[in-house]
């Protein structure tokens, strides 16, 4: 309060006309802050509000100071303090409108940004099922064979020393000779052999669908949704 006490008393002492002078600077002041310096722009507008008493007293001063010089100032003070207030509700209005401004331009870059990470569309090459009754050629070169234990199964012998019993004579090697795949009888589901870490799953439920390039995916019934290996495996199924 003591600066705007001091800015009351100096514009005051001041001739009228002189104090008159220099609200019209802040008020060109004002406008010309207001998008540039906000903080100068808003000691321009305290100049104002506190710098009107002071000019009005020092009018009323110089009409004699009796009660007609008093009704002078008085309707000084209705006049211009209208005025300043019209000049602060312009300026507001004028930030408002510059922020709806840059606040839609976001918010259309926000409506049409990208959500999310990029679509990718997965294409499954489809499945070449073989019925085997002996020996059949192994993409490694390694020797391989059925070995019929009765009706509709037996077992698959590697020649990497890997045995596969209980599987039908349906089977199929990956892309690439990773995996290789053989039915269990009966439709009850696909025993998978991950050669590369000599891992082996029996999927009851679970037959091959598809693959995505040496990864194979499988679904539940010919109508369930495909799904890759390690989705299933994590199923715990």
């Amino acid at each position: 309060m003591l600066p705007a006490v001091a800015w009351i008393g100096l514009l005051g002492l001041l001739p009228w006309w002189v104090g008159a002078m220099v609200l019209c600077v802040l008020v060109a002041g004002a406008v010309y802050f207001d998008r540039r310096y906000a903080d100068r722009a808003e000691w321009c507008r305290r100049g104002l509000r506190w710098g009107l008493p002071g000019v009005l007293f020092a009018l009323q001063r110089a009409l004699g100071g009796d009660v007609l010089a008093w009704g002078a100032a008085l309707l000084g003070a209705l006049v211009g303090f209208s005025l300043v207030a019209l000049l602060e509700s312009l300026l507001d209005r004028r930030v408002r409108r510059a922020t709806a401004g840059v606040a839609t331009a976001e918010w259309r870059e926000l409506a049409m940004a990208r959500v999310g990470p990029p679509a990718c569309i997965i294409e499954l090459l489809p499945v070449d099922w073989c019925e085997v009754t002996g020996p059949f050629v192994d993409p490694h070169g390694e020797p391989a064979r059925f070995e019929p234990a009765s009706e509709g199964r037996g077992r698959y012998v590697f020649g990497e020393g890997r045995v596969i019993d209980q599987a039908s004579p349906r089977c199929c090697f990956g892309p690439g000779g990773r995996w290789f795949v053989a039915s269990l009888p009966e439709g009850r589901g696909d025993i998978l052999w991950d050669r590369r870490g000599d891992h082996l799953h029996r999927l009851v439920g679970w037959e091959l669908y598809g693959w995505e390039g040496e990864q194979p995916w499988l679904s539940q019934g010919v109508d369930g949704v495909p799904a890759p290996i390690h989705e299933v495996l994590g199923s715990g199924r």
